[in-house]
């Protein structure tokens, strides 16, 4: 039996859940969305899954949606700082007020012989608290999958949305491109419209099959072209302030979602796309911020980067950015990704690497990640004479060595902190909140 939420905080009745992980499945969510009166049912949703641009192409649809005057439930998953990051309306996080409420209505619904995860409380909350506030249209990241996750239990979506597919989540989600896929399908109901994003063939074939079985209208999705004030997407410019060249592709598949959208009579002129795509923001992915360290002003870029096509995305953009540098990475991975993967993708030959621990008990030892880097370097055809890594026992220790480690030439080259939204969720709470933070363009 769970516990009773008057006794805790809505942090510490979540953390009671960990105990059950990630448990795939829709029956304990239905049981619990039954009890609630099933708010999900009273909600007209866009539902989002994909390996990497999720959160990019949920960020686009809320500003956009936003900026045409609709009040808008947004839903993603993890948090970096805090759980009210994960249900917002119009952007703002839902109060500590609303989520005691929303969890204690969850507690009252929980069956005995059905103890939902952590995933499914938060989730079950979300429906409950965005039906109490009559949004206008919610928007949905999926937790993990598709088919499984506790987010799949709208049976009319107005649109689905599905971006890049790689391989990630592989011990749940299958070891192939078209398993994972399969699982990520799960999303496109009967008849219910899809857009879906440039693939590889493999992908796109398991993708195609569930949308032929089920006769949905589909949208497959090229990335938008790059110009010299944005992009452009179907003879359609407009601003661009995500960086990074994948932002192409999933600025082009939320275009494509609000197409549909527009289809189906909803009121979202191109004024607000544009104006929507030019104010969205989207906290921890190619982010540079500047902050106060040990006393003095300081420039980093953090990214989440936790998976290997997101590692050769952040690698594109910093080698495009300073084309001629060596780049210094703070990293820290979970021991559930591809660490070697990751590390691959992101480390060049005359590279500095500064290994961190992430605050989570799945962390991988940094000693194995530097361990893993020697090897990286020695694979080199010129080996890096000047650094074999050391390793950091705490993320304060890794970013004083960053920055100054290196005499005058450390100030030349760009610091990145990457590898799990987790270690960018404690720079941003622990670093930057003790300082000041701000976005820099």
């Amino acid at each position: 039996m769970s516990p009773k939420l008057i006794d805790l905080s809505p942090e510490e009745y979540l953390a009671s859940f960990d105990k059950f992980g990630i448990h795939l499945g829709l029956e304990r969510i239905q049981q619990l969305l039954d009890s609630l009166g099933n708010p999900q049912n009273q909600i007209p949703v866009i539902h989002v899954a994909g390996t990497n641009g999720k959160g990019s192409v949920c960020a686009f649809l809320l500003s956009i949606l936003q900026a045409a005057g609709y009040r808008v439930g947004r839903y993603t998953s993890p948090h970096l700082i805090d759980w009210r990051e994960r249900i917002t309306i119009n952007g703002e996080w839902i109060s500590n007020h609303d989520l005691f409420a929303a969890l204690n209505q969850v507690e009252a619904a929980i069956a005995p012989n059905l103890p939902p995860t952590q995933f499914e409380v938060i989730t079950a909350a979300m429906w409950w608290y965005f039906a109490e506030q009559k949004v206008d249209i919610a928007i949905l990241e999926t937790g993990l999958g598709g088919r499984l996750d506790a987010t799949n239990v709208c049976d009319r979506p107005l649109v689905c949305a599905i971006t890049s597919i790689g391989m990630d989540h592989c011990q749940q989600l299958g070891d192939t491109l078209a398993a994972i896929a399969s699982e990520k399908a799960g999303i496109i109901k009967p008849q219910c419209p899809v857009v879906i994003a440039e693939n590889d063939p493999e992908a796109i074939a398991a993708l195609q099959k569930k949308v032929t079985e089920c006769h949905a209208p589909v949208v497959w999705v090229e990335a938008a072209k790059r110009t010299a004030t944005g992009a452009i997407y179907q003879n359609f410019a407009y601003p661009l302030p995500l960086q990074g060249n994948h932002q192409l592709i999933n600025s082009a598949v939320a275009i494509a979602a609000v197409r549909v959208l527009q289809n189906q009579g909803w009121q979202i002129s191109d004024e607000a796309i544009r104006g929507g795509m030019a104010n969205t923001q989207w906290a921890g992915r190619l982010q540079w911020m500047e902050f106060n360290f040990h006393g003095k002003p300081r420039k980093i870029l953090i990214d989440g980067a936790h998976n290997v096509a997101a590692a050769q995305y952040l690698r594109q953009f910093v080698d495009e950015a300073f084309p001629q540098q060596r780049k210094r990475w703070i990293i820290g991975i979970l021991n559930t990704k591809d660490r070697l993967g990751i590390l691959k993708e992101l480390l060049q030959a005359d590279d500095l690497l500064f290994p961190v621990p992430v605050p989570s008990p799945a962390t991988t030892p940094p000693q194995d990640l530097a361990d893993l880097a020697t090897s990286i370097f020695k694979g080199f055809p010129k080996s890096n004479p000047l650094h074999s890594p050391k390793f950091y026992p705490s993320l304060e220790l890794g970013l004083e060595a960053a920055f100054e480690d290196g005499g005058q030439d450390r100030d030349n080259e760009p610091i990145i902190l990457c590898g799990s939204l987790y270690l960018v969720g404690e720079f941003l709470s622990r670093i930057v909140s003790k300082s000041y933070s701000l976005k820099l363009n």
